[in-house]
């Protein structure tokens, strides 16, 4: 069970739809994407008619059960944005921080209680050579004028103490915290406050074109619109290309019992920064509002022809393995309970960041591909998605970041095998210093990659 939606103030779902019913635009889904392209559609043009369909209830995929990092970055991070739009980084940069202030805004505007927590993020080395790593890191971050703090061995653990750091690199600004059921149920208030028609435990089944528009088919009813936006991410998409450049990865966390206040004392953690260790295979882990300690990543796991399905969420040895990497860096705690394990489905693309695209002559949209890094990206995506539905070029679907698609993932069994064979190179990597090997340089020359 998620921590985060393991609340006993949930919001009572909504009605399923019932019926048919007509509308000037319908979304599908109730992540991220759907939340902020339904606020967005309203706040553009108040007189829109807006449907929200959620197939469960809002937050329930991805945006309810991941570790409440809200990266500004729109690229999967600056070091990727540059190797892959460097024609563009330095305005992707631009309309990032110009997000992020919007996300803040709404939070703000609309009174949504977050746990909103500006920290920044630290990434940590726990091997020698991440120490080079964060140094080629904190240069390209001051070339593009962004305030890091470079940390020593000493520095670092004087933040955070745990025997596995050897250094550490703190992006200061541009990168918050915040509790994501509480993000996204605080949107679903803003969205109805706004006006939008939203309809939970209602899946969508079908999209097919009619007339100059479309109509949903759904397990209740239909709905006829004049146009759609797909944010389904990790989860079976309506339209079919979407197959093509996206899967769905697992990714797994733990969540301790709240620490005592000598347990607090004994690691530090005094600016609640969020945390991630620099390797391939990679952990994050925050802090609570309730001082508890969120552990997840490392262990990416891809199952056979996309699927996805609740008892892929129960993985004992995954969950085993991050328990005993927990204890490891931080030694000084053991005998903590954790109180909560979960899993979810990532929406995983190529080149790591979202992706655009259009469906049925152009009366659908979608955003999608975010692999991991929707809470703070997902209300740029939605913004394009958006944009394209609306018949007229601007200057935002004018970038090549989203005309352009990411290298498509084959089609089964070559998917599977190019993901575990993708898998053992990365483990083999981060056990030779970081060094990619020929199958790691032959997927980078031809812009393939994997990650969460």
């Amino acid at each position: 069970m998620p921590f985060w939606l393991d609340r006993a103030d949930a919001p009572a779902p909504a009605e399923p739809l019932a019926g048919d019913t007509h509308t000037a635009l319908v979304i599908v889904g109730g992540g991220y994407t759907g939340l902020w392209a339904a606020i967005q559609a309203r706040e553009l043009d108040p007189g829109r008619d807006v449907v929200l369909l959620e197939q469960d209830t809002v937050g329930f995929g991805a945006s309810g059960r991941n570790g409440g990092f809200c990266d500004s970055s729109l690229t999967h991070g600056l070091g990727n944005g540059v190797a892959r739009f460097p024609e563009e980084i330095q305005r992707l940069e631009r309309l990032a921080a110009e997000n992020f202030e919007g996300i803040r805004g709404t939070v703000d505007r609309f009174g949504i209680d977050c746990d909103w927590t500006p920290s920044g993020t630290m990434l940590v080395a726990v091997e020698p050579y991440q120490v080079a790593l964060l140094r080629r890191a904190e240069e390209l971050y001051r070339s593009f004028r962004q305030p890091v703090r470079l940390l020593d061995r000493d520095e670092a653990r004087a933040e955070v103490d745990s025997p596995t750091y050897l250094g550490g690199l703190w992006r200061l600004d541009r990168d918050a915290l915040a509790d994501p059921a509480r993000l996204a149920w605080g949107l679903r208030r803003a969205a109805l406050e706004l006006g939008v028609r939203i309809h939970e435990q209602t899946a969508a089944t079908g999209m097919e074109p009619e007339g100059d528009g479309v109509v949903v088919a759904t397990s209740g009813g239909r709905v006829h619109a004049r146009r759609a936006i797909l944010a389904t991410n990790a989860f079976p998409p309506l339209a079919r290309s979407i197959r093509r450049y996206v899967v769905p990865v697992y990714d797994y966390v733990l969540m301790t019992e709240p620490l005592t206040p000598s347990q607090m004392d004994a690691i530090g953690w005094r600016q609640r920064q969020g945390l991630a260790d620099a390797g391939n295979r990679f952990h994050y882990y925050r802090l609570s509002a309730d001082d508890r300690i969120l552990w997840g990543g490392y262990d990416a796991i891809y199952h056979y022809g996309n699927r996805v399905a609740p008892e892929l969420e129960d993985r004992p040895e995954t969950f085993d393995l991050l328990a005993s990497h927990f204890f490891r860096t931080f030694p000084q705690l053991e005998g903590i309970r954790f109180t909560h394990r979960w899993a979810g489905a990532i929406d995983t693309c190529s080149r790591f960041c979202v992706m655009w695209g259009t469906a049925l002559g152009g009366r659908a949209s979608y955003a999608v591909g975010y692999t991991g890094l929707g809470v703070g990206s997902a209300r740029f995506g939605a913004r394009v998605a958006l944009d394209l539905i609306g018949g007229v070029e601007t200057d935002l679907t004018k970038l090549r970041f989203v005309r352009s698609k990411p290298t498509a993932f084959p089609p089964e069994p070559l998917r599977y095998a190019g993901i575990q064979l993708t898998r053992r190179a990365i483990a083999r990597a981060d056990a030779h210093e970081g060094r990619r090997g020929p199958w790691l340089k032959l997927i980078d020359a031809m812009g393939l990659g994997f990650d969460s």
